[in-house]
């Protein structure tokens, strides 16, 4: 289901890799049930199959709400982003549960046994941004600074200095500027 939940003698979860499905979600087209089910990777195949019409509206709202956390973090405003997020918790809580087939399969579900697939994607979500948040803090929130995009991103940037989602959109950034410079100077006489 979600990566890097596994038991062994210790057992180490991999926030990032839930606080990336809250990117995800956030950047999702969720025009309809097919954009939904696009949303989920292969290993959250079950969910793909599993979701239906009405959690369209449910992940919109969700969707909304993660953006305004994105939105209040890259802001500075991180009482608000923290309320943000405490308040999705509260709606999707997490009732972390082991599970396997065999013993050499253990691993964490986010949701207890039989949770809708809004339920278990979206506390997993709000849980991964929250301890991103607690762990490296808001600063680290991203939204891309192409104009054209808009989506957010978590900056993993040794130095913070991250300013788009991703090299396609800083490279069209990038030609665009040096292209408005280019006729800046064709229009300016010698």
């Amino acid at each position: 289901m979600f990566p890097a939940l596994s038991c062994g003698y210790l057992c180490r979860v991999n926030f990032d890799a839930y606080a990336r499905t809250a990117v995800d979600l956030v950047n999702a087209d969720l025009g309809d049930l097919a954009g939904l089910r696009a949303l989920f990777a292969d290993e959250q195949g079950w969910m793909r199959d599993e979701v239906v019409d009405k959690d369209v509206a449910v992940f919109r709202r969700a969707q909304r709400r993660l953006r305004d956390v994105f939105e209040y973090g890259t802001s500075g405003r991180d009482a608000e982003a923290v309320k943000e997020l405490n308040a999705l918790l509260e709606v999707f809580p997490v009732q972390p549960r082991i599970s396997g087939h065999d013993a050499a399969d253990w691993h964490m579900h986010v949701t207890s046994r039989g949770s809708s697939v809004s339920a278990e994607y979206l506390a997993g979500a709000a849980w991964g941004l929250s301890v991103w948040l607690c762990e490296y803090g808001s600063a680290r929130f991203g939204i891309c600074a192409d104009e054209r995009c808009g989506n957010v991103y978590l900056d993993t940037s040794s130095n913070n200095c991250r300013r788009f989602c991703s090299e396609r959109c800083a490279t069209r950034s990038h030609v665009a500027a040096h292209r408005a410079r280019k006729r800046a100077q064709s229009l300016t006489p010698a």
